[in-house]
């Protein structure tokens, strides 16, 4: 039986005492993101557009299609690039001693904080278009999922790999000392045993 020094105490916290999450200083992500938003954003609804203006005019086309997809196409790409620009504005992430925080999304907003303590493992990727604009994004798992937990994007290449070395670092740290918990844990039962 392991004899504890100190007597168990669950004292109630109260609640304006908490830190608040609202107070880190939220980075935003780096301004080639809004350039790789609108590029994609422009090559997606752009392609569409192309093939419903040209579509009527093929040979292997028997309906006539009238000029109402290409409009609307172009509202939406106009709406999706206003939607890009406010995106980039609102995303942002921040580094704080335990936490990885991620904020996302216009209409509605997330804000993600992920302790380094559950983070197992950690990922940087990119696509074509990203590396282009020299942008990566960083990948964070952890225990029991196949798909990331949180995925920060709009990072440039440089930042995203010192933000995934610290990570690895924390997690590094983390693991060593709850080794080290584990091993005077046995040494204590191991004396009273």
């Amino acid at each position: 039986m392991i004899e504890r020094s100190e007597a168990f105490t669950n004292e109630p916290i109260a609640v304006e005492t908490l830190p608040d999450f609202r107070d880190a200083e939220i980075q935003p992500v780096a301004p080639s993101y809004l350039k790789h938003k609108v590029t994609t954003t422009v090559v997606f609804w752009g392609l569409l557009i192309l093939v419903s203006v040209l579509a009527p005019f093929l040979p292997f086309v028997a309906f006539n299609l009238s000029k109402y997809p290409a409009a609307l196409a172009s509202v939406i790409m106009l709406l999706s690039l206003l939607h890009a620009r406010l995106d980039a504005r609102h995303r942002g992430w921040a580094l704080r001693e335990h936490d990885l925080i991620y904020r996302s999304g216009v209409i509605f907003q997330k804000q993600v904080i992920l302790p380094f303590a559950r983070i197992q493992h950690v990922e940087t990727l990119s696509g074509p278009i990203e590396r282009y604009f020299d942008l990566m994004r960083v990948k964070c798992f952890t225990a029991g999922g196949q798909s990331a937990d949180l995925v920060v994007e709009g990072l440039t290449t440089a930042t995203a790999g010192q933000v995934r070395r610290y990570l690895l670092e924390q997690i590094r740290d983390d693991e060593e000392s709850e080794r080290g918990a584990d091993q005077r844990d046995k040494s204590v039962v191991g004396k009273d045993g």
